[in-house]
């Protein structure tokens, strides 16, 4: 694709942009709850793992057992299945509540009763991975392996295909890996947003459902973390909240058998719930159901991305963005370019900055690239597509013979004072506060006048890149 240096990491999603969603029923928040299935596919001996598990536990302080069952480790990821699991299903299926499940296809495996009671709920029953492990260091075609392996034991084990995945414990080679099987209407391997978003993956536009690691139980087992039940249900209604104020966004909260599954702890979200109950304005839904909801009400529509173009495209794009400079825009190409740079205050950036790290030579250059406001190249309808474009919003294209002599003294008296054309964003103004500015700066030195004009081309050249990209 280029040979320039590029920054892969997206540090704008939908910035200024974010859509002012209207949940189904008129909601304010889309509320997902997820509960993740992990027990029985945790690292265990008599999984074929070297070490017992040692990740989220009430353990404080667990490390792996090599070559060893941890007895204490082993009870409590059974108490999840045991008793944690079901106490949570009769909270959820009393209140009828939607429901999303992380589940480990291994462990789903090993535990067919629970099953049958996520099945008989309607919950939805999405991929968590073949096994409960740190998948950091798997080699990229181990790890592929493993994600067609656990969506052929889901199929077998659920009945069904995942519509979702979750991995957790991911490389940096999950979300691509996952993305790239087709299969899946939505993965959650990210904790970047408030809103769904498209991934563009290759050929695919991938659903991605961001998740989260602080409205979530998992804070019971590390540091800094919940003490009581109380902490995480008011930080859950306090999240809401901020939330049902801003309104349009989308709150998940991840819960796990073996934690928020015992009594002390469970007290806290059953409070959240109560507080949700009685403010209403709230949307339960499955991370399907969102997916669904986005994807016929937000479909992505792809665009050519400027920090995805070669040097020749790029240029021939936006190498008429400062007036007859292309080198300006075959310099930024070089630069370390990313999804930032794909919106035009991104783009905008990275050709300003070229611009005002050239010589001042060089910028004269620009500077006397411009053409004069209603003068002989506009008479003669010789101007770039641009420059027509903008004279003739503030209509100097249909000026009376006095305006257009008016104008034309001016801009010899300009040039003659200060070396380069009058700039202006015309866009920006009228023809009467431009002929105004015409007054008041031919009075200005020549030094104060090039950094202003300086500043108009970058203004130029910032409207003209709006016309192009969001």
């Amino acid at each position: 694709m280029t040979d320039a240096p590029r920054y892969p990491r997206n540090m704008i999603g939908y910035g200024p942009r974010a859509p002012r969603v209207v949940w189904p029923g008129g909601a304010r928040v889309a509320i997902s709850l997820v509960l993740n299935y992990e027990e029985g596919g945790e690292n265990h001996i008599l999984h074929g793992d070297g070490q017992s598990e040692a990740f989220l536990s009430d353990i404080a302080g667990a490390a792996p057992w090599p070559g060893q069952r941890h007895w204490n480790m082993d009870s409590i990821y059974e108490y999840g299945a045991r008793a944690g699991f079901w106490r949570l299903h009769r909270l959820f299926t009393e209140r009828a509540l939607p429901l999303t499940i992380y589940g480990v296809a291994t462990a789903l495996a090993r535990s067919p009763e629970q099953v049958k009671a996520m099945k008989d709920a309607g919950w939805d029953i999405a991929s968590h991975g073949l096994k409960w492990v740190e998948h950091r260091d798997m080699p990229e075609a181990e790890e592929r392996a493993q994600i067609a392996e656990a969506l052929r034991l889901h199929a077998e084990v659920v009945g069904e295909p995942p519509r979702g995945w979750y991995t957790g414990r991911c490389s940096v080679n999950t979300v691509a890996l996952t993305a790239g099987t087709g299969a899946l209407d939505w993965i959650s391997d990210t904790y970047d947003d408030d809103l769904p978003y498209w991934l563009e993956v290759g050929e695919r536009d991938q659903l991605v459902i961001p998740y989260t690691l602080e409205a979530n139980d998992m804070r019971f087992a590390t540091a800094p973390g919940w003490v009581t039940g109380h902490d995480f249900g008011q930080y859950l209604i306090d999240s809401y909240e901020t939330l049902l104020a801003e309104g349009g966004r989308m709150f998940s909260v991840g819960l796990h058998c073996r934690l928020i599954g015992r009594p002390g702890k469970l007290a806290g979200l059953i409070r959240f719930l109560d507080h949700v109950a009685e403010k209403g304005e709230a949307w339960f839904a499955t991370r399907s159901q969102i997916a669904d909801f986005w994807a016929q009400t937000y479909p992505h529509t792809r665009y050519e991305r400027p920090s995805r173009m070669d040097r020749e495209t790029f240029v021939a794009r936006y190498g008429s963005i400062f007036e007859h400079s292309p080198w300006i825009a075959d310099r930024a190409w070089q630069l370390e370019l990313g999804p930032a740079h794909d919106t035009a205050a991104g783009l905008h950036n990275a050709l300003a900055r070229m611009f005002r790290s050239a010589t001042r030579e060089e910028r004269l250059g620009v500077l006397k690239a411009h053409p004069d406001l209603a003068g002989k190249l506009a008479q003669a309808r010789r101007l770039t597509a641009e420059s027509s474009n903008e004279q003739s919003s503030a209509g100097l294209d249909a000026l009376t013979d006095d305006e257009r002599a008016a104008f034309q003294a001016r801009n010899d008296a300009y040039v003659g004072k200060h070396g380069f054309p009058f700039i202006i964003a015309v866009r920006d103004n009228t023809k009467a506060s431009i002929m105004q500015a015409f007054d008041t700066r031919i009075a200005n030195d020549t030094d104060t006048e090039f950094a202003t004009a300086c500043r108009q081309v970058e203004r130029i050249a910032e409207i003209r890149l709006m016309d192009l990209l969001p």
